[in-house]
């Protein structure tokens, strides 16, 4: 923890206290008499009191992303030790959450074009009624309590503080940029856009509990949107590091090349619900669509360029007809992949990139430059100059998608992918080409 997270948390709980959307109750938690110690919430498990799944956290269940007490768990545990835990009284701050609902409700109803199970998950989360949550447990780690009012072994707990990490974090970046108070364009300034990227289990976290803490702050932006996933699934079974299921990032890293993996999962990311993937639907992806398509595109006009015109980029000429008619397509696409990205339609957006590819290709195989340039050098130019003038805008529209890739392509075409526009790629240019963006995969890359 740093001191600058720490400050934060503290002054947001100071404001808030201030505000009076904090107080202190006396309540009961959850106590093992084998480990001697109060138990946070997430070290206690049971069942879940709304879809019976056995091992719920006391702060959420996993299962139906519920977010819970834990008190209303059934037959609850204590992680450490399996003991069955006490309660026991204690005194701690409280979050009025349930002062804050109409406001919530009110900034909620005003959200549009957002995902359809974001919304009506957090409308009814918030019109089936807030309840004020404790917000302080017996540790001895955690950020302390800016006031020890409630005697020695009191901290802030993580459900509360975790989440003040982006506002910490902007500040902590403001500073080390040299300027402190460069987090205010993003948090206090009505035209910044801020978008919380979550799984569905931290909806409520990030459209209830941080937009309420936010309120009650003031002064300061709310989410502009939660584009919330729903879960990948393996063989059936969300994706679980700690339960085995599915493998992880950093071992499908060791096979495969970081924008052939991240290509995969982009086009079945789960935006509307819950999405299965196998190894064998990863490497399809990759040999199928990504290599067939935009690897070899590139490849067949760089060794082309490369080999009939040393490498050097020949000028398109005049652009009319088929010529001109492409490089409108490639441009308007750029456009639709912008839409699509600022709406959050991720799977949609690489959907459209990959269909300008396509048109490409098919402009490639009608012109034939391979075949045309013995007997007409210039036309099969053309088609190749015209053809890189394409890949240009394709390599921006897939910049966000595929950043490694395309910053070492952008490199070879000399442009830059700061602006969201084709950059003409001037006749004469040397196009230093090394080989394929992509390595092709055995059927059993993935052992």
């Amino acid at each position: 923890m740093t001191d600058n997270h720490r400050e934060v948390a503290q002054d947001v709980f100071t404001r808030l206290r201030e505000a009076g959307y904090i107080t202190s109750e006396e309540t009961v938690q959850f106590f093992d008499p084998q480990a001697g110690r109060f138990l946070p919430d997430r070290y206690v498990v049971g069942t879940c009191p709304f879809c019976a799944y056995g091992e719920a956290r006391g702060d959420q269940c996993e299962n139906c992303g519920r977010t819970l007490d834990p008190d209303i768990l059934l037959d609850p545990r204590s992680k450490l030790t399996g003991a069955v835990p006490e309660k026991r009284a204690t005194t701690h701050f409280f979050l009025r959450l349930s002062a804050l609902a109409d406001d919530l409700l009110a900034w909620l109803e005003t959200r549009s074009g957002w995902r359809r199970h974001v919304m009506n998950w957090s409308l009814q989360f918030v019109k089936d009624g807030l309840h004020d949550r404790a917000i302080t447990r017996d540790l001895d780690w955690g950020v302390p309590l800016p006031t020890d009012e409630l005697g020695p072994g009191k901290r802030i707990y993580v459900w509360f503080e975790a989440v003040i990490g982006y506002l910490s974090a902007s500040k902590e970046w403001a500073i080390r940029a040299g300027d402190p108070d460069a987090w205010r364009d993003w948090w206090q300034n009505p035209d910044a856009s801020s978008y919380y990227f979550v799984g569905k289990d931290n909806i409520p976290f990030h459209t209830v509990i941080w937009p309420a803490m936010l309120i009650g702050y003031g002064g300061l932006e709310l989410p502009t949107d939660v584009p919330a996933n729903q879960y990948v699934t393996f063989g059936g079974a969300k994706a679980s590091k700690s339960a085995g299921i599915g493998r992880g990032v950093r071992e499908y890293l060791d096979r495969l090349q970081p924008d052939a993996l991240r290509y995969a999962l982009a086009t079945v990311l789960p935006e509307q619900n819950d999405t299965e993937i196998t190894d064998a639907d990863i490497i399809r992806r990759i040999n199928d669509e990504l290599i067939a398509n935009w690897g070899n595109l590139v490849n067949r006009v760089m060794a082309q360029i490369g080999k009939r015109f040393d490498g050097r980029l020949p000028d398109t000429g005049e652009l009319d007809g088929v010529h001109a008619k492409l490089i409108e397509s490639v441009d308007a696409g750029l456009v639709r992949v912008g839409e699509l990205i600022e709406r959050v339609e991720l799977r949609a957006a690489l959907r459209a990139a990959m269909e300008i590819s396509a048109e490409v290709n098919a402009y490639l195989y009608r012109e034939e430059p391979w075949k045309t340039v013995k007997a007409d050098p210039d036309r099969a130019g053309r088609s190749l100059a015209v053809s890189i003038q394409a890949i240009s805008g394709i390599t921006t529209a897939l910049a966000p998608f595929l950043p490694f890739t395309s910053a070492q392509l952008a490199d070879v075409l000399g442009i830059s992918l700061d602006v969201w526009e084709r950059q003409p790629v001037p006749a004469g240019h040397t196009l230093t080409w090394s080989g394929a963006l992509f390595t092709k995969l055995d059927p059993d890359a993935l052992g």
